[in-house]
């Protein structure tokens, strides 16, 4: 360890350097381990004591007794080894700070200091619809931590996402940072700190199913029903679904069922896998799509 230490006799002042400290990086929630950098012998007059941000105590090694952990940190920090080194576990932001390790007898002695930095983890993202009507949905996004949580509105139709409220909203706290932000579709969560920094992200229109999309979903539930009692019919319902499903690219039937041998589709149909003759307007060239069946397929004609 670095000898970081100056003392002004002057004033009687000792200043310490930050830059000369070990820094250690951990992430939130994971477990946090300090080593003693010189050795340590205790004696009935000696202890140990590991402190953090000079103030707290968290805890000590007694000579020929078990270590004691202070109330605050009970159930969360350990000492071990001959060296008592410390093992925190399941760090908060909180617990960023400096860290050292003292011999206290007839004098002082620094045994380790580290500057503890906690990293921020990944925010937990939730979408959850409000409301829903033929054409639009909205939704609220929450964007969360451990700590603290934000939360915003949006609103979908059938082609954009746009904010139904405040605009980037963002949060602070003492150790870190949430913001929420839409750019197109895509939802993002961002959690930061002075030191690092998570997004995660979402695209909002899968989370939203107007009324259209609905019927359309029954309808095609309908389809595989009505299959196996009249392909026939199927196809018919199979264009209105599609028209239904993508109003922009209307699929234009040629003369329908005049060129299916429904007859034949009827006896050997046993799958639903409804295919027909079709134009779409931003296809110009004709689809085959053959019906799945055992057996030969009904005839098509052009």
């Amino acid at each position: 360890m670095k000898d970081c230490w100056n003392s002004f006799a002057a004033v009687n002042l000792v200043v310490r350097l930050d830059w000369c400290l070990q820094h250690v990086f951990v992430l939130h929630g994971k477990d946090l381990h300090l080593d003693t950098e010189k050795p340590v012998k205790l004696d009935e007059q000696t202890d140990l004591f590991w402190k953090c941000n000079s103030s707290n105590n968290i805890a000590k090694c007694v000579f020929n007794r078990d270590p004691f952990v202070y109330k605050k940190y009970a159930g969360r920090a350990e000492l071990f080894g001959q060296n008592c080194s410390l093992k925190l576990k399941k760090v908060q932001h909180s617990d960023s700070g400096d860290y050292k390790a003292v011999v206290v007898g007839e004098q002082e002695q620094r045994v380790a200091e580290y500057k503890v930095i906690v990293q921020v983890a990944p925010a937990d993202l939730t979408v959850d619809p409000v409301s829903t009507s033929s054409d639009s949905c909205n939704l609220t996004v929450t964007c969360s931590t451990v700590d603290f949580n934000i939360s915003s509105s949006f609103r979908c139709d059938g082609k954009i996402c746009s904010h139904a409220g405040e605009k980037d909203v963002k949060a602070t706290t003492k150790f870190s940072s949430l913001s929420v932000y839409l750019h197109q579709d895509t939802i993002f969560c961002n959690h930061s700190n002075q030191v690092s920094w998570n997004q995660t992200m979402k695209v909002l229109k899968s989370y939203c199913e107007t009324e259209t999309a609905e019927i359309t979903r029954f309808l095609k539930d309908l389809l595989c029903d009505v299959c196996m009692l009249s392909p026939c019919l199927t196809t018919c319902l199979f264009i209105v679904i599609e028209s239904i499903h993508n109003p922009v690219q209307i699929l234009e039937c040629r003369k329908g069922l005049k060129y299916l041998n429904c007859e034949s589709a009827v006896l050997h149909s046993i799958r639903c896998h409804t295919n027909y003759l079709c134009h779409s307007k931003k296809n110009p060239q004709p689809t085959a799509l053959q019906w799945g069946v055992t057996g030969s397929p009904g005839k098509i004609v052009k």
